[in-house]
């Protein structure tokens, strides 16, 4: 493990224009997360958890403060820059599992590879399928695959590129209880492995219960054990 945090979030906030009114989604948020370490944001619909989720992931900008991944600035890249840092460091897990019906299991869980230029991506493609119990699927299309066959060719798919961190948004949210207790063995089985940074959003407790560390979220701040305004305490250790 490394000494820097792999996130480094300091005094973050978003807002969104409303007709004429700012709606806060996030304030004051303030963070670390070190390699290696497994991190469960908990809390009520609306909570700004997902809205948090992908602000690390670059996909958003926001509005006051600054996160860094891996040492990096999101706010200090483009576009193009945050778009780099996702395809080398970052792997993403959908609640939706967003993958393209047109391609096979096998070419879904190739594509991130693929579009960073990787030669020859095949054989761990097929390996990241067969750890998912999907040795005999490569070839279907997802809509001939069950909901949890379609999380678990996602989650072969975020584990393509070996990312340092993934972050996952609701995974077992569209599975029922027995298929999402699979989903759960398998996140954490290749966190293990792999050796990545897991950030997830769940209402999933026995998945947030897996996790090292559990943050609960309200009214777009973080909360501590007691629910009280974590910004307000004045040690990081009251963040648990």
């Amino acid at each position: 493990m490394t000494s820097t945090p792999i996130i480094s979030i300091n005094h973050l906030g978003k807002s969104v224009r409303l007709g004429s009114d700012n709606l806060t989604i996030l304030e004051g948020i303030s963070l670390q997360v070190k390699a290696g370490e497994t991190l469960a944001l908990v809390g009520a619909s609306g909570s700004g958890k997902s809205t948090l989720l992908g602000l690390l992931a670059g996909l958003d900008l926001p509005s006051s403060g600054e996160i860094r991944i891996q040492g990096h600035s999101l706010g200090e890249l483009d576009e193009e820059g945050r778009a780099r840092l996702r395809a080398d460091h970052i792997g993403f897990v959908f609640q939706s599992f967003l993958l393209l019906p047109t391609l096979s299991a096998l070419e879904n869980v190739m594509l991130p590879a693929e579009l960073r230029g990787e030669q020859d991506c095949e054989p761990r493609a097929r390996e990241l399928l067969a750890a998912v119990g999907l040795k005999e699927r490569v070839d279907h299309l997802p809509p001939r695959l069950s909901g949890g066959e379609q999380q678990r060719v996602a989650i072969a798919r975020a584990f393509m590129t070996r990312p340092s961190l993934l972050l996952a948004d609701e995974p077992t949210g569209n599975l029922d209880s027995k298929t999402g207790e699979t989903v759960i063995e398998l996140l954490f089985d290749l966190n293990r492995r792999h050796g990545t940074t897991l950030v997830v959003v769940t209402h999933d407790l026995a998945l947030a219960q897996r996790c090292q560390r559990q943050l609960t979220m309200a009214g777009g701040r973080l909360q501590d054990d007691a629910g009280v305004d974590a910004r307000v305490q004045p040690s990081p250790a009251s963040v648990r």
